[in-house]
């Protein structure tokens, strides 16, 4: 059973989007960025082409799954561990350096195992997120000061500007986020809190996709915080996703971050899995690669 891939959105949906709708939760990420592809272009994470492939199982339908953005690593579905392993090989065959793995905690774990055994090098895990389900609704208490209100055309640069600084804080890519902030403006998927008339924070949510509408990000500049003005913005565009028709609202948070996991808890948000991102570091000057192919 071999790893299919393309560079055709399409085709991929044809044959692994029954895959993923069918686990919605597990593949929230892949769910969300591939409805931003079908939106917005294939040029809306960067300008090199996004890559995606399937991997049959036994019975022959599709079993796993993978998206490769630019200057992302790949974005894995829960796949079993050859599954992980012959990926891995089809990837470092290509002209992109595999540079690391972010998916569910096992399927991550176990590409990331094969590309150190591969090498002989060492990982580095760069995040380790837990994925919360909205429960029942609760509201911020105390409830902060302000009002939420949707963000429009005219807050793309300050949002542009605080999506790129929670990059930097969360350990994600700081730039190449204007055409996923175009399309949540296209549809109102962006918040912002805003108290004593100016904005003091903003959530985004994907779009609705399978039932299932995603949180995040969430951020408030550092010198606005502990007043709950992250809170009500989450709160506000939870309501907005339920609102919409999603029967699930989930969102990621760090898992070392008791702060942030409290307060999504506090708003009715429970704990339903772990994900991983790791960072694979290149070989050392004129020691090549060895999880790259010998040209002949």
């Amino acid at each position: 059973m071999d790893w299919t891939t393309t560079h055709d959105l399409d085709t991929f949906l044809t044959a692994a989007g029954d895959f993923l709708r069918a686990r919605p939760a597990e593949h929230t990420q892949l769910l969300g960025v591939t409805a931003t592809l079908a939106a917005s272009g294939p040029a809306a994470y960067g300008d090199r082409p996004p890559r995606y492939g399937w991997w049959p199982g036994p019975d022959g339908r599709t079993a796993a799954a993978f998206v490769w953005t630019p200057s992302r690593p790949p974005l894995l579905s829960a796949m079993p561990g050859r599954a992980a392993a012959a990926l891995l090989d089809v990837l470092a065959a290509g002209p992109e350096p595999v540079g690391g793995a972010n998916g569910t905690r096992a399927a991550a774990d176990a590409f990331t195992a094969a590309w150190e055994r591969r090498t002989g090098r060492t990982a580095r895990l760069r995040t380790h997120l837990t994925l919360y389900r909205l429960g029942e609704p609760a509201p911020p208490d105390p409830a902060p000061r302000g009002r939420a209100r949707p963000a429009t055309a005219a807050d793309r640069d300050l949002v542009m500007d605080w999506w790129g600084e929670f990059a930097r804080e969360s350990g994600g890519e700081p730039s190449g986020h204007a055409g996923v902030v175009a399309d949540r403006l296209s549809y109102g998927g962006l918040t912002l809190w805003e108290a004593d008339g100016r904005p003091a924070a903003f959530a985004s949510r994907t779009r609705t996709v399978a039932g299932m509408v995603r949180v995040g990000p969430v951020y408030t500049p550092p010198e606005l915080r502990r007043n709950g003005y992250a809170a009500g913005a989450s709160a506000a565009v939870s309501r907005a996703a339920l609102a919409a028709g999603a029967g699930q609202v989930l969102l990621f948070a760090d898992a070392a971050n008791r702060t942030s996991t409290a307060l999504y808890e506090r708003l009715g948000y429970r704990p339903v899995g772990d994900h991983r991102r790791y960072d694979f570091p290149p070989a050392p000057c004129g020691t090549g690669d060895p999880s790259r192919p010998l040209s002949s």
